[in-house]
């Protein structure tokens, strides 16, 4: 066995690890409410930030594509970084921290649902997102890892991968898009 081999192997057991301790009754939570957006005809918005930005864009579009079923509503899903050059708008004239939140002041309805994505529960962008989704009147779900950071106080629903790891973190975020995915389309 090589050094990689040996890596390779302790990596897939630490991911059997989390699997093991995955919270799934608050991954259940987030189906159930998620449902409820497309049934009731809501918004889902989506934010994160760097590698849980990618995450993000892959959720909007497996949430909104890959959930279509002939006969049944389609889910409204709008990522809130696909604007690239409102996103650097904001970014220079308002500050970084207000690039999730400027959008959703203009967008979001009451009852309407936010989905912030930070692996350490801690990107003040994602913070200032979660404030104003929760002043407008909004659902507010968490996605994080390590102890939830300062969003697990501020979201409605958290759901936090059990991990100190970012990249199992990330790892499990993309589990738990693909997780919605299917049963968003498959439960029907």
């Amino acid at each position: 066995m090589t050094s990689h081999d040996t890596w390779i192997s302790n990596y897939l057991a630490s991911l059997v690890n989390v699997a093991e301790k995955f919270p799934v009754d608050d991954l259940s939570n987030l189906i159930t409410i998620i449902e409820d957006v497309r049934e009731t005809e809501k918004t889902l918005f989506i934010c994160g930030n760097g590698g849980s930005w990618a995450t993000a864009a892959h959720m909007v579009c497996d949430l909104g594509k890959n959930t279509r079923l002939d006969g049944s509503k389609r889910m409204r899903v709008i990522g809130l970084g696909d604007n690239i050059p409102s996103l650097t708008a904001y970014a220079n004239d308002e500050g970084y921290d207000r690039v999730f939140a400027e959008p959703l002041i203009s967008l979001m309805q009451p009852d309407d649902v936010l989905l912030a994505i930070s692996g350490s529960g801690n990107s003040p962008d994602i913070l200032s997102a979660i404030e104003v989704a929760n002043e407008i009147g909004g659902t507010t779900l968490g996605l994080t890892g390590f102890q939830g950071g300062k969003m697990k106080e501020l979201v409605d629903h958290c759901l936090v991968i059990p991990s100190n790891s970012m990249e199992m973190i990330e790892d499990f975020h993309m589990i738990v898009d693909h997780i919605l995915t299917t049963c968003l389309r498959d439960e029907e």
